[in-house]
């Protein structure tokens, strides 16, 4: 049995929120002669937790996102459990 389990949490800026840092990096390659209509920046998280079960693993990473790691107001997460 491995000694951590990796979960991989995404957090993404919800569409109707607007994404200043998307919007620079997207005018700054246009100035650089690149068709790009949008950019958006969102976050990756990966945490190393205790081995377990995934449902208690999902309830433990979704209360840290809740809490801490994410923006309920502004972002949406998504839980990734990997083998």
């Amino acid at each position: 049995m491995a000694d951590t389990t990796t979960v991989t949490v995404n957090i993404r800026r919800r569409p109707s929120i607007s994404d200043p840092q998307g919007a620079t990096v997207a005018r700054a390659l246009r100035d650089l002669g690149h068709n790009v209509s949008d950019v958006r920046i969102d976050k990756t998280i990966e945490l190393q937790v205790p081995p377990g079960d995934p449902d208690s693993i999902r309830a433990a990473v979704t209360e840290m996102c809740e809490k801490l790691l994410a923006n309920p107001v502004m972002e949406d997460f998504e839980i990734v459990i990997n083998p």
